[in-house]
């Protein structure tokens, strides 16, 4: 293969490097393009364009493939805690006994969150999107730890506040919205469970961990923990070229993982499964709609995926995770039965199987969410729990690649020059 393509533009032809990845992915590099030629390209949602080399995530959507730091996504659920993946993404590799010792013991350190920040959080009106508080509150921690704009090369400090202090922060608006008194993190207890505790545990009655459960969100974690250069991930990387603090950073992240095209992709499906409850509960009813989604506009949230073309590889995982835990619960929810039927109806309709809409991991978490009473808005909120490791690695690497400042180009298409016309002649 050569290592140039060539482009003609206007009768001048161009030569531009291939690049091409550990993984064999190819790329046009045409960074010189403009300069030499005059011209830009164009391509709306990025879906062609590569904005950086990362050593992070490899993601191959044909195939079905997710690999974190060069570990599948399967033997990490498998085999490994959140935060052996959160250590994993972040410094390049899994820690040993003594450096995991290390860093979980720093992240329990770091548990407690000051208390002007619980100031700010009771001044949110009670019903607030707890998106809307997470994204605040993870922003004004710049505000209590100055230094982390100061340019100094104190990152890992700030790192471990984060993965610490999201859990607690993310409780809160759990409790309030409850009307439950909000609880601090026991220390005693592992990364999972400690949250668990906080969201669920009573003053007034003793809160048991299941092993299930704690399990099932550790799965869930792992699975949520990176995705390659998605949207929140690309607004990370964006907002931190400026050599914004890794909080703003983070909080534009959070901001950008809000939107129901992207992490509030399960909430949309348990919101479907509600409506079709309200409409009498008939699945096959449903399923016919989505056929015929052309004519009836109806879109059966949580099947298929923008990325994965075969089969999304998380959501064979997680599956299995909602599978014990709705069978350790025993939950008796009308919603979850229907659920339950268009899993079954999708994995054996000769139309869903045809196109590949398989149900994906935003299905199945939904699903587990449900069970374990966590409320359809703090959805996102658990999925910013998970992807806050592959925000600080990817944020890290900008970081120490040197990244230039994001800046994309555009094509101008509004009125030529025109004379102004003072307001009285208007």
């Amino acid at each position: 293969m050569s290592d140039f393509a060539e482009l003609s533009v206007e009768g001048k032809k161009y030569q531009l490097p291939i690049v091409e990845g550990t993984e064999a992915e190819k790329a046009i590099d045409i960074n010189k393009l403009r300069d030499e030629s005059g011209y830009i390209t164009i391509d709306s949602g990025y879906k062609n364009t590569g904005a950086t080399k990362s050593a992070i995530t490899f993601l191959d959507g044909e195939k079905g493939i997710l690999n974190y730091r060069g570990y599948s996504i399967e033997d990490l659920a498998a085999k490994a805690t959140f935060l052996e993946v959160a250590y994993l993404l972040i410094y390049g590799e899994l820690p040993t006994t003594e450096q995991y010792a290390e860093f979980e013991g720093a992240i329990r350190r770091h548990t407690i969150v000051n208390e002007g920040v619980r100031t700010i959080f009771e001044g949110f009106p009670v019903n607030s999107h707890p998106m809307a508080t997470l994204s605040s509150l993870v922003s004004s921690l710049s505000a209590f730890y100055p230094d982390s704009y100061e340019g100094k090369d104190n990152s890992d400090r700030h790192i471990i506040r984060l993965l610490a202090k999201l859990p607690t922060i993310a409780s809160w608006s759990y409790k309030r919205a409850m009307g439950h008194p909000m609880n601090y993190p026991k220390n005693d207890l592992d990364y999972c469970s400690n949250f668990l505790h906080m969201m669920f545990s009573l003053p007034v009655e003793k809160y048991e961990v299941d092993p299930v459960v704690a399990s099932a969100l550790n799965t869930l974690l792992i699975l949520h923990a990176d995705h390659e250069q998605n949207c929140s991930t690309s607004t990370v990387r964006l907002v931190g070229s400026s050599q914004a603090n890794l909080y703003s950073s983070i909080s534009a992240g959070i901001s950008a993982l809000w939107g129901p095209l992207h992490g509030g992709a399960n909430q949309e499906v348990i919101e479907m499964l509600e409506a079709i409850k309200a409409d009498g509960g008939d699945v096959s009813k449903y399923i016919e709609m989505a056929k015929n989604a052309k004519t009836t506009g109806f879109r059966l949230f949580g099947f298929g995926h923008r990325v994965y073309k075969n089969f999304d590889p998380r959501a064979k995982i997680i599956k299995k995770a909602a599978d014990e835990v709705l069978a350790k619960l025993g939950v008796n929810d009308p919603v979850l039965e229907i659920a339950k039927g268009l899993e079954e109806a999708a994995l054996n309709d000769e139309y869903f199987i045809a196109r590949k809409l398989y149900p994906n991991v935003d299905f199945y978490s939904g699903i587990i969410y449900r069970a374990l009473g966590i409320p359809t808005n703090m959805f996102t909120v658990m999925f910013a729990i998970g992807r806050l490791p592959g925000w600080i690695a990817q944020w890290k690497e900008m970081r120490a690649t040197k990244e230039p400042i994001g800046r994309p180009r555009q094509i101008y298409t509004g009125a030529t020059l025109r004379e102004f016309v003072s307001i009285e002649n208007r």
